[in-house]
């Protein structure tokens, strides 16, 4: 298999800005099913990053004490059923303790048929559904997810080998596959492959991978008619999502002279890494 490096250039294809004849659905419409009272801040970090990436509108689903915390940094935010153009499910979920609530939104929301994007407490929903879907694990959650599937796989083994793993992983469940790492692996079913090289290493903090699974939900749904063409796109959507992350975690820590960043920092990037493609 030929991995090919995504860059800029690559990126710009999936990058659209409004237009005249635009409004807040045609824009996309993300819905986001993360966090929980114990992990709030996942949700928290997802919805900004899907708001700061450009999702026309955000609609969150999830406890009361969340959906408050969501709220309170993204007032924007819609907090009630409707319309959806993609999903992103699972950031600060714990499967082990989904209650009836939840367990009824993700049913219906794996079986609206738009694409989804599953990633830490939801990658056990893998199968369960026919939409378009790409996984976004890192090596640890590649080799659980693996390992329940019967296809026996360590930690030790998908990162001494991450293309090989992320690949079987495409080939076995017949999803999309973004294994997160300082190169992080793009592969679906049909072998189109790709590698991005994170720029900084202040990628690696807590909450990083929320700001990620929020800047490919988004692009997801606003590239909906795209993706309802050729759900091939997903694998290209992954790897600008993955790119533009990068960048943006480049420019926080360069405001800070390459110091520390933490998450928001990330988000509060994004729309400058994204105005910057769309002037190229």
């Amino acid at each position: 298999m030929s991995w090919r490096e995504w860059t800029a250039a690559d990126c710009i294809e999936w990058i659209a800005p409004p237009t005249t004849d635009d409004d807040k659905y045609s824009r996309g419409v993300l819905g986001v099913i993360t966090g929980s009272p114990d992990y709030p801040g996942a949700a928290v970090l997802g919805v900004e990053a899907a708001w700061r990436a450009g999702a026309g509108m955000v609609r969150y689903s999830g406890p009361r004490p969340v959906r408050t915390a969501v709220l309170a940094q993204r007032p924007e935010t819609v907090t009630v059923s409707g319309r959806v153009q993609g999903w992103l499910v699972g950031s600060g979920i714990d499967p082990r303790r989904r209650s009836f609530v939840l367990q009824g939104d993700l049913q219906r929301a794996l079986a609206s048929r738009v694409p989804v994007v599953l990633d830490a407490g939801g990658l056990d929903l893998v199968g369960t559904h026919t939409a378009p879907t790409v996984i976004t694990p890192h090596a640890r959650e590649l080799a659980n997810l693996l390992t329940a599937r019967e296809l026996d796989a360590s930690v030790v083994d998908v990162r001494a080998d991450p293309a090989a793993w992320a690949e079987r992983a495409a080939r076995e469940l017949g999803v999309a596959v973004l294994l997160k790492g300082a190169v992080t692996r793009i592969v679906d079913p049909d072998r189109d492959a790709y590698v991005v090289t994170a720029p900084t290493h202040r990628l690696a903090t807590a909450g990083s991978g929320d700001i990620l699974g929020g800047i490919l939900g988004a692009l997801v749904a606003t590239n909906h008619d795209a993706l309802a063409v050729d759900a091939e796109v997903l694998a290209k959507l992954a790897a600008t999502a993955a790119w533009v992350h990068g960048e943006a975690a480049r420019r926080a820590s360069g405001v800070v002279g390459g110091g520390p960043i933490v998450a928001l920092d990330i988000a509060a990037a994004l729309p400058g890494v994204i105005g910057s493609l769309l002037t190229r």
